[in-house]
């Protein structure tokens, strides 16, 4: 019985014209032949059709170089920052050092002398490592490295300049490692 329902099906398949599609109804309209463009179809070659696996390849090539570009700058940034930890601890050093030897009653005594050498020798060491201090005497007031303390009157330094250097300042690789506490001109003195 199964066989029999196939059969009426294949008869009334085979009687019933197939519809057809638009692109058919426009190529019929044209006056262009819709067989001829079929067999065209099937003689021109198909495009070969890229495996999934090699976009999804390239893809995980860029993730993992991004990830390696990354991983460097990270580990860059955190030798950076611990270095400049470090320096930044040892500053307190410099400071005591550079004040033994401007409180010396004895400038040419050889235990002043041997402060001198050690103090040179921890400037030396900072530069190795790209710290180096800078001078904040006579310059305008720079917000950006400079921490102003206190304002007073000069005759000699004009208004919003440094008149006083009390802690010095110190840049690391470019950038600040400590602003330079100073003490800024507010101008001459008015009577």
């Amino acid at each position: 019985m199964a066989e029999e329902e196939k059969k009426k099906e294949e008869e009334t398949e085979k009687a019933e014209p197939a519809a057809e599609s638009p692109k058919d109804e426009a190529a019929g309209e044209k006056g262009e032949d819709s067989a001829a463009e079929k067999e065209e179809a099937k003689a021109a070659p198909e495009k070969p059709v890229e495996p999934d696996w090699k976009d999804r390849y390239a893809r995980l090539l860029a993730d993992f170089d991004n990830f390696k570009k990354r991983v460097a700058r990270d580990r860059e940034d955190t030798y950076r920052f611990a270095e400049a930890d470090i320096l930044e601890d040892l500053l307190p050093a410099a400071d005591n050092l550079a004040l033994a030897i401007a409180s010396a009653k004895d400038a040419d005594g050889e235990f002043v002398k041997g402060v001198k050498l050690v103090y040179e020798t921890f400037l030396a060491a900072m530069k190795k490592h790209d710290a180096e201090p800078f001078d904040s005497k006579g310059e305008k007031l720079d917000i950006e490295k400079m921490e102003a303390i206190a304002t007073l009157p000069s005759d000699t330094v004009e208004e919003g300049s440094v008149s006083e250097e009390v802690k010095r300042g110190w840049m690391h690789k470019g950038k600040v490692l400590r602003a330079a506490q100073v003490v800024v001109s507010s101008g001459k003195k008015k009577d």
